[in-house]
């Protein structure tokens, strides 16, 4: 038995080892990996790297695309923003027109309307005088015939006699003044 285990040893001693240190098959080796090169070479070449350069210009597209339509919607957002920033500045001044017009309208209705209470307060004045004025002097001559009834009851009471001439042109001798 020690004489198989022996040539067992002396079998694997003989042995070449690793296929790729013995250097009995170098060459066969360096000829399979420089095809094996060329080969991933023309495939990354011809097939992978297209694609990829493909794919690469086409996100290379896209953000351009979508950067330019960006700038577009800001130009246009910013048109959209002058216009609306005109439209409310036309909308107030029409506004303050309006308010302006209104407050018009209704200073000249409120103008109307004071002449109009001013004339008829004028009218209704000039009559309430010319009433006064007529019960001023029915006062007056009531208060003259009060006078000369008076002025008679007073010279009979005491014992005179007043004729009603002399009565009237003493009464209105006192009332003138």
């Amino acid at each position: 038995m020690a004489s198989e285990t022996q040539n067992a040893a002396d079998a694997a001693a003989s042995a070449p080892g690793m296929p790729q240190l013995d250097f009995s098959t170098f060459g066969n080796q360096i000829f399979w990996l420089m095809v094996t090169l060329v080969v991933i070479y023309f495939v990354l070449s011809r097939i992978a790297l297209p694609r990829i350069a493909a794919v690469l210009a086409e996100r290379q597209g896209t953000i351009t695309n979508d950067l330019s339509a960006a700038e577009d919607l800001k130009v246009k957002a910013g048109e959209a923003e002058e216009a609306y920033n005109k439209a409310l500045a036309d909308a107030r001044a029409e506004a303050q027109t309006i308010i302006a017009e209104a407050k018009a309208e209704i200073q000249t209705d409120l103008d109307e309307a004071m002449a109009k209470a001013d004339a008829e307060i004028a009218a209704k004045l000039a009559e309430s005088e010319s009433k006064i004025a007529e019960i001023r002097e029915g006062a007056m001559e009531s208060v003259k015939d009060v006078a000369k009834d008076t002025a008679k009851e007073l010279v009979a009471a005491m014992g005179g006699k007043a004729d009603a001439r002399s009565v009237t042109a003493a009464v209105n001798a006192r009332m003138k003044g």
